[in-house]
């Protein structure tokens, strides 16, 4: 993982069209942190188009965040698309452990084989049928508890498990990295989670699932460590963060990515 620069440089120089189906408290700020980074974001949720908009999308992701039954199956529906031209979807489980409708609904979109999973330490860990102790969408059990969980559950779909927190944890089921980049005042922001699902979305757009993931969480953290230096509260860093995901530069990424093996 040297030079890590280069997968947002690769993303940035054909900006790929990613379909979000997510929640209504995260469309407007899921947009404009793709359009920072340099990514080009759609929101497209509706049942009777999410699939045909599938078929020219470069990348699609799935946030069960305000789920209903339409929308859950335009998931499915969307998903199966990407699966048959080959194209990656990523999964974000908001709150899986909750309610019986969530789990379901997760269920099925798992059995479809997802690119990458994206979620706290307490959704992975329900995803993959381990106890848990999540609370609403917030996690309530470290990253270090997930990443056994992490990895049965990338071997289960072939895909790539992200486990993200203070300390973010990706495996393939083989290999697996921790990032250490990151802020503490990124979970105090609504839809910063929700953004980065997106943003991981972009980067596995023709790359690599694991790279391009380790990437956008790289580069995710590190713009959210250079705006909470400049800035004192949630407010001013929402806007401080959005300037430092567009001022990124992939030289920049490549020498402040923390990342290592695991």
């Amino acid at each position: 993982m040297e030079k890590i620069g280069t997968y947002l440089e690769a993303m940035r120089a054909a900006p790929p069209l990613v379909q979000n189906i997510t929640n209504y408290v995260a469309m407007n700020v899921v947009a404009n942190v793709m359009l920072a980074a340099g990514a080009s974001p759609a929101m497209v949720h509706a049942r009777e188009e999410a699939a045909e908009f599938a078929g020219i999308a470069s990348a699609l992701t799935v946030n069960i965040g305000t789920l209903d039954p339409e929308w859950a199956a335009a998931m499915e529906e969307a998903a199966q698309v990407m699966n048959a031209a080959g194209k990656p979807w990523v999964l974000d489980p908001v709150a899986v452990f909750a309610t019986g409708f969530r789990r379901q609904a997760v269920a099925r979109l798992v059995a479809l084989k997802p690119t990458v999973i994206r979620g706290n330490a307490s959704e992975i860990m329900a995803v993959a049928g381990a106890e848990a102790a999540g609370q609403g969408a917030d996690a309530g059990d470290a990253v270090e508890a997930a990443e056994e969980a992490a990895r049965g559950l990338a071997k289960q779909t072939g895909g790539v498990v992200a486990v993200t927190g203070e300390v973010d944890f990706v495996t393939d089921g083989a290999r697996a990295y921790r990032v250490d980049n990151g802020h503490a005042v990124m979970p105090k922001v609504t839809a910063l989670g929700c953004s980065l699902t997106g943003v991981v979305g972009a980067f596995v757009a023709g790359q690599p699932a694991l790279e391009g993931t380790v990437a956008a969480l790289a580069y995710y953290g590190l713009a959210g460590e250079r705006a909470g230096a400049r800035t004192d509260g949630p407010g001013s860093f929402a806007v401080a963060f959005l300037d430092e995901l567009h001022g990124m530069t992939p030289e920049g990424l490549s020498a402040g990515a923390r990342v290592r093996a695991a």
